[in-house]
Formats: structure tokens, C-alpha cells, sequence
């Protein structure tokens, strides 16, 4: 089985490359974030086409997120149970589904701005809601896993350089604190490996040739749970998809299971 997750920064720009890329890979289940569509307008169709159903949790703007299975799709649960909300608005930035014999959260994580801005300390308020929300699938027996954008790196090494974000959000202890408090519920970080260089970068800004000169940073992470990691087979970065005209600023990650 195999499971990805894909900041696409925006379905609809992305919709040839998406289509494309899931025949291509034969991804059996793809965890969007970042759709900037609404649920109306989503590409279900399309997809269906290819054999695909769509959860989806979206209301325009920049945010969305979504669950595209081609094994089944049971128990949709749209939104984070004891979200916080920011300025008074619950965001959609999660979406769970179960799919066949595994079951996912597609979650696209408070970005924070600003570590002095309200939105980082309801980045920090959402993991919290996030890791009481999955605690319960986190400790079962069944394969389950948290895929998408989280918005952290979770060490030095998963930045190009660590002077170049001193004082910034994504690499606070703070912020790292939040996702070690979401491993001790149960899950593990999946390292994917990298298909070129030596560290599995998902993000590269679009300016200042951040990708050529590969000033990545590893954000798109994979949590999963111990009968998730014990099947993990491979797991890697599809950097090809950064590549070209018309690319989202993150790549696939990809995860192959025997389960």
C-alpha cells in the first residue's frame, strides 16, 4: 500500500501535475493540505476518474485539506475535535478518514508567523488539540499515521542552515516541544530518504533559487503509530515534483506499507 502527503499550494493550479503524478506513482492514498478551494469546488470528478474518492474539509482561501483513497474511504471526521479556532474562526486544517486497513489524519498545521503573533501561540494551542485528538488511534492496533504539513522542523539538521532562522518560527523549542509532546502519544517520525543530496527536505521556498541551491527545509512530516511504522517498507521524498513549471514549493512524501 502505498500512502503520501502533499502540500499542493493550491489544488486547482495543481490539478494536471496532481492527476499526472497519482497514475504515474500509484499512490494508493494521497493527504492533502494547503487545497485554497472549497469543497464545491474541489476536483472530485476528476479524480473519480481515476478511480479516487475525495474527504475533503476546505472553505476557500489558504487553507484545506483532504483524503483521496482508492482503497475505500469510511469514517470522515472534518475538523480538529477541540480546535481552538483563530480569531474566532475554526480554520479547516484537518481531516481524517479511514482507508482499507489504515486509517489517516491529513493536517496542515498553523504556520505561527511570527513567534510575538497571536498565530503562533494558537500554532501551539492546535497541537495540543491535535495530539489529545489522536491519542486514542495513536495507541490501537491498527496502522494509523498523521501526514501533511506540519509547519516545524523537527531538528537543526532538517533546515539548510540554522543561523538562517534564528528568531523565526518552524525551529522554536517551543515548537519542537509540541511535536515531541506528539510522539509521546504513541507515534514515530518516518524519515523518508532523499533521491538526491543528503537530507530529505520537503520545502524550498520559491525565491531566491532556493530549490537549485537546495535551501530546504524537512516539514511535511509522516507520525505514525507502531503497527504504521513496523510496516513501513521505504519511504522518500518525490523531489522530481518540485521541478519544473507550474510546481507546488513542497514535494511528495511518499510511504510504502506492507500491511
Amino acid at each position: 500500500m502505498r500512502i503520501a502527503t502533499w502540500n499542493v499550494n493550491s489544488i486547482t493550479a495543481r490539478l494536471p501535475r496532481l492527476l499526472a503524478w497519482l497514475e504515474s506513482s500509484g499512490t494508493d492514498v494521497l493527504c492533502v493540505q494547503e487545497a485554497k478551494t472549497t469543497e464545491e469546488q474541489f476536483p472530485s470528478d476528476a479524480l473519480r476518474e481515476l478511480g479516487y474518492e475525495s474527504a475533503v474539509h476546505a472553505t476557500g482561501r489558504w487553507n484545506g485539506v483532504a483524503v483521496v483513497s482508492r482503497v475505500g474511504l469510511e469514517d470522515v471526521v472534518k475538523g480538529l475535535p477541540g480546535d481552538p479556532g483563530y480569531e474566532g474562526v475554526q480554520e479547516p486544517r484537518a481531516v481524517s478518514a479511514t482507508c482499507g486497513p489504515v486509517r489517516v489524519w491529513s493536517v496542515y498545521v498553523p504556520n505561527g508567523r511570527e513567534v510575538d503573533h497571536p498565530h503562533y501561540a494558537y500554532k501551539l494551542q492546535w497541537f495540543e488539540a491535535l495530539r489529545a485528538a489522536v491519542a486514542g488511534d495513536a495507541a490501537g492496533d491498527r496502522p494509523f499515521a498523521v501526514l501533511g504539513d506540519y509547519n516545524v522542523a523537527p531538528t537543526d539538521e532538517d533546515v539548510y542552515d540554522r543561523a538562517a532562522f534564528e528568531g523565526s518560527t518552524h525551529v522554536t523549542p517551543a515548537e519542537r516541544a509540541a511535536l515531541a509532546s506528539l510522539r509521546e502519544a504513541g507515534l514515530t517520525d518516518v524519515v523518508p530518504r532523499p533521491l538526491k543530496y543528503d537530507h530529505p527536505y520537503t520545502y524550498w521556498d520559491y525565491r531566491q533559487l532556493c530549490f537549485p541551491k537546495n535551501r530546504g527545509m524537512r516539514i511535511d512530516l509522516v507520525y505514525g503509530n507502531e503497527p504504521f511504522a513496523k510496516a513501513v517498507q521505504d519511504a522518500y521524498v518525490d523531489r522530481e515534483e518540485r521541478k519544473g513549471k507550474g510546481a507546488s514549493d513542497h514535494a511528495p512524501v511518499v510511504v510504502d506499507l506492507e500491511v
